[in-house]
This record gives structure tokens, C-alpha cells and sequence, in this order.
């Protein structure tokens, strides 16, 4: 093997010249033909009051200081909500599935990388056996001055390579692009994360309030049966008619036909809520029995000011990394304008015995510089250009929209948030004058100085002021998740370790050699 290295090194010292052209065209390629992609701008908002109509201060609950919202559900003092949402983090397969097309953009990013060295690479050997033909004229020709063996066995070895310098940048604009791409696909995951713990705790709240309305029907059915059995008594002591009783009859098994449909709707949101978590329908109504309660909220909400939003919302973000990729994209069309320049060559050893294959005399070699131009394209490859720069702007207009509806989502979470609860108050007194109603009438129909219609309506109005208030209570929980989630609370969880849980790394190291990409992320250098 001494021979060897002594044989390549005296090649390589005849081939310097090739060397320093190649360092040359390397030093050239500072150059990228394409725009360098700029941040664009957003639209601006200077307040949250502008829009909302209404004041962001104490009055409202409000307040603009900047808090860390990653964890707001957990303001609600409910611990199965909490335990809930971790365990979606942990196994939600929507949220495995936005993790692997993390790992998907990493490892294309990778070969994007490769492009930067030789792109056609390949190692060779092999022993060919060879039998000449007597009747081939070179063969006599060369046999009638030297004795020529027509069987023979030839042995090599070598290695090929073919490098297209990034004279204008198109590889590291599509490298430019790749890492976009995956700057994107992270922000994608972390919206999956926003919206995944934004339907959960919607979904739960609907659960509660559920439940709520059962428990609220249950309650008024208690008190429809007694004014039931007090029609039943004074019609057997001759006070009343059977119309009382008809009528109490009525009202008692209308309401109880409202239960069913409640607790078909109650089965619909826990099956939502097991496909959330990604666990099969049943497992999960036995661990909301407890806390059968709407969670509390927060004294005080954290909104911040809306340049904190634009920072903090992954949605708007991925726009953002989805127009960077675009650009890049333009590069790449556009080096397809200039000529190609390309080095290729091999070098090996070939012997006609295996002992002489290592031997100086055998070592063979080319290195062949060329160039390509598309020279006759006929525009098309102009018009590539063309469609990429369009495509560019789309995101980017796209990128300016997506900034407006957050703004709007936010705006109107607010406003729904803060009329909710104004409605609440309202509610409240409502349900608190309807119970001393019923209750005094259903005295005075007792005492027969009221009659049952009163009654009727007065249990009516009370279910409805309760189930009323219930709702109101219930939205404005709804409309208070809307505003952490148009905030973008929620996608920094302290429990998810990587994009995906570990059985599913364990999946996918099981079929394929993944290295260090399914550890702990790091982002790309910019």
C-alpha cells in the first residue's frame, strides 16, 4: 500500500493546476444570482383597543403586560383539563404525523447540503476474464511479430466523480430554500400545538357545560315532580281538576324528554375529545366525572400588545418561512440562464494479475473540465423564472393576510370574551329573582291563592335563566381559549422532548439509520 500512496501523491502534484482551477471557480461561486429574501412587512396595529372597541385595562380583565402564556390552561385550575392536554402532547398522531414532516425537512435539507460536493460519486472494481478472437485482424497482426496469449484476466479498481461548481448559486440557494422549508415545517408543528390545545380545551368546556345542562334538567325535573305531586294531593282533595294535573304531567315529561338529547350530545363531545387524544371512544368518560364543573377563570388576562402576537404566532411564522423557501426558489430557476460548469474524471488501477494491480505502472487516470448552456431554451426557461417570482409574491401577499385575520381573530375574541361576561351578570340576577319567583308561587298555588299556569311559567323561566346563564358562563371560557389561542399560547410545551413521542422515534430507528436527526432538535444556523 506504500506504493500506492506514493503513486497518488505524484498524480496529485501533476494534477496541482487542475487543483488551483477548481480552488478558482470555488472562490468565483461568492456569487448567487436570485433575490436575497427580506423580511416583509406586516401591517401594523398599535393596540388591541382600536379594533376591539372597548379598553384593554383592569375594568375589563385586561392587562398589556407581557407574560409567557405557554402553559394557560393551566390558569384554569382544573387538573383533569391539564392532565388531558399533556397526554394529547404525548400521543396525539396529528401532532406525530406535523413532527414527521419535521424530520422529513431535516433530512431533505441534508441532501441539499450533499448537492455542494461532487453529486456523482462511485467506487468500482472488478476481475473481467477476456478471450480474443483468432480471427480478429489486430490480433494476427500483432501475432506474427510477438507471441500473444488470446486468454487473459484483467483486474481494477477505481473511483469516478463528477462535481458541477455552484458558479451562480444555484445549490445554495436551493439549500437557502431547504432550510426554509424547514424553519416552516417547526412553525407548522408549533401551529398543530396551537390549535390542538385550543380544541381540547374548547372541547372540554363543551363536556362541562354538558354536563351542566344535565345536571341543571335533573334539578328543574326535581322541581316540576313536586308541584306534580302537590297537583295530585289537592286534586284528591277536591281543590283542583285533573287539568292541573294534566298539564304538570306535561311540563314534567317535556322536560325529561331534553335529557336524552343532551346526553347524546355528551357522547358526541367525549368521542371528539378521545380523537383528540388519540385513544379509542370510552376511555376517557370515566375520568371526567370528576370535577363535573366549568373550570374557573382567571382574574386578570395577559394580551400583551399585538407586535408580542406577530412574534409569537406559529401561523404566522410559517408564512413567513413559506415565502423565504419561495425565494429561493427563484435563484435556483434563474442559474438555469447561465452556463453549467462541470469537472469529472476517475482515477484507478488496472493489471492483468492481482499482485501487479498495486504497481505504479498500473495506476490510470483523466480529469475532464466541461461546460453546458441552454442556450435554445425558446423562454421556458425565463418563464420558470417568471412562475417562481409569482409565486413568491402569492406568499407573500398571502403572508400580509394571514397577519390580518390574526388580527382579527384576536380582536374578536376579545370583544366576544368581554360581552360574555357582561352577560353573566346580567344572567345571574335573572336565575336569582326566577328562584324566589318559584318558590313563591308555588306557595301561593298551594295556599290556592295563584293558579298552576303561574307556576308553569315560573319553573319555565327558571330553567331557562339557568340554562341561559350556564351558556353564557360556558362562552366565555370558549371565547377566553380564543384569545390565548389567537395569542398563540401553548406551543412551547415543557413535556414534548423532539417532534415526535419516543415509540414513534423507536418506529422510525427501527426501519431506517436516522444518526443524530430524531435527537433533541436544534434549528439551523441562519
Amino acid at each position: 500500500m506504500a506504493v500506492t500512496m506514493e503513486t497518488f501523491s505524484r498524480y496529485a502534484k501533476r494534477g496541482r493546476k487542475h487543483v488551483v482551477l477548481a480552488l478558482t471557480g470555488m472562490l468565483l461561486a461568492g456569487c448567487m444570482v436570485g433575490p436575497d429574501f427580506e423580511r416583509p412587512e406586516a401591517p401594523y396595529l398599535g393596540s388591541w383597543s382600536k379594533g376591539a372597541g372597548l379598553e384593554i385595562d383592569a375594568k375589563t380583565g385586561f392587562t398589556t403586560r407581557s407574560e409567557a402564556v405557554n402553559n394557560w390552561w393551566t390558569l384554569f385550575k382544573d387538573p383533569t383539563l391539564t392532565a388531558l392536554i399533556e397526554e394529547a402532547y404525548r400521543q396525539n398522531v396529528v401532532l406525530e404525523a406535523a413532527g414527521a414532516r419535521v424530520y422529513q425537512a431535516r433530512a431533505q435539507l441534508g441532501v441539499a447540503k450533499g448537492e455542494l460536493f461532487p453529486q456523482q460519486q462511485q467506487a468500482k472494481g472488478g476481475v473481467q476474464s477476456v478471450r480474443l478472437s483468432d480471427n480478429e485482424p489486430l490480433v494476427r497482426d500483432i501475432q506474427q511479430f510477438i507471441p500473444l496469449d488470446p486468454e487473459f484476466t484483467r483486474y481494477s479498481t477505481g473511483f469516478d466523480a463528477g462535481w458541477e461548481i455552484d458558479l451562480w448559486g444555484k445549490i445554495r440557494r436551493d439549500v437557502q430554500s431547504a432550510r426554509a422549508n424547514l424553519l416552516y415545517q417547526i412553525a407548522s408543528y408549533d401551529d398543530a400545538l396551537v390549535t390542538l390545545t385550543g380544541d381540547i380545551a374548547a372541547t372540554y368546556v363543551t363536556i362541562r357545560e354538558l354536563q351542566g345542562l344535565i345536571a341543571l334538567t335533573r334539578r328543574n325535573l326535581a322541581l316540576q315532580k313536586k308541584s306534580l305531586d302537590i297537583a295530585k294531593v289537592k286534586l284528591e282533595g277536591g281543590t283542583t281538576t285533573r287539568l292541573d294535573v294534566d298539564e304538570a304531567t306535561a311540563a314534567y315529561n317535556s322536560t325529561l324528554a331534553t335529557l336524552p338529547g343532551y346526553q347524546a350530545d355528551l357522547a358526541q363531545a367525549t368521542n371528539a375529545l378521545s380523537v383528540l387524544l388519540s385513544e379509542p371512544p370510552g376511555n376517557v368518560a370515566p375520568r371526567l366525572k370528576k370535577y363535573s364543573r366549568l373550570p374557573r377563570v382567571p382574574a386578570t388576562v395577559a394580551v400583551g400588545v399585538p407586535a408580542d402576537m406577530l412574534r409569537r404566532r406559529p401561523d404566522i411564522r410559517a408564512a413567513e418561512y413559506l415565502a423565504a423557501a419561495q425565494s429561493g426558489q427563484i435563484g435556483v430557476a434563474k442559474a438555469d440562464l447561465y452556463p453549467a460548469f462541470t469537472i469529472s474524471g476517475a482515477i484507478g488501477l488496472k493489471a492483468s494479475d492481482f499482485k501487479g494491480l498495486f504497481n505504479t505502472r498500473s495506476f490510470e487516470g483523466f480529469i475532464n473540465p466541461s461546460f453546458s448552456w441552454n442556450v435554445l431554451n425558446y423562454g421556458r426557461i425565463q418563464n420558470n423564472v417568471r412562475v417562481q417570482d409569482a409565486e413568491l409574491q402569492e406568499a407573500l401577499e398571502q403572508y400580509k393576510n394571514t397577519v390580518l385575520n390574526a388580527y382579527a381573530e384576536v380582536e374578536t375574541a376579545l370583544v366576544a370574551f368581554v360581552r360574555s361576561k357582561q352577560q353573566t351578570v346580567y344572567l345571574s340576577r335573572s336565575v336569582a329573582a326566577s328562584k324566589r319567583a318559584e318558590g313563591e308561587v308555588l306557595v301561593q298555588y298551594q295556599d290556592g291563592t295563584a293558579s298552576y299556569d303561574r307556576v308553569l311559567d315560573a319553573q319555565r323561566s327558571l330553567l331557562d335563566a339557568e340554562a341561559r346563564l350556564l351558556a353564557a358562563r360556558a362562552d366565555v371560557l370558549t371565547n377566553l381559549i380564543a384569545v390565548y389561542k389567537g395569542l398563540a399560547g401553548g406551543w412551547v410545551p415543557p413535556n414534548v422532548k423532539g417532534f415526535v413521542n419516543a415509540k414513534t422515534r423507536q418506529q422510525m430507528e427501527n426501519r431506517t439509520n436516522w444518526g443524530e436527526l430524531l435527537e433533541k432538535p436544534v434549528l439551523p444556523a441562519q
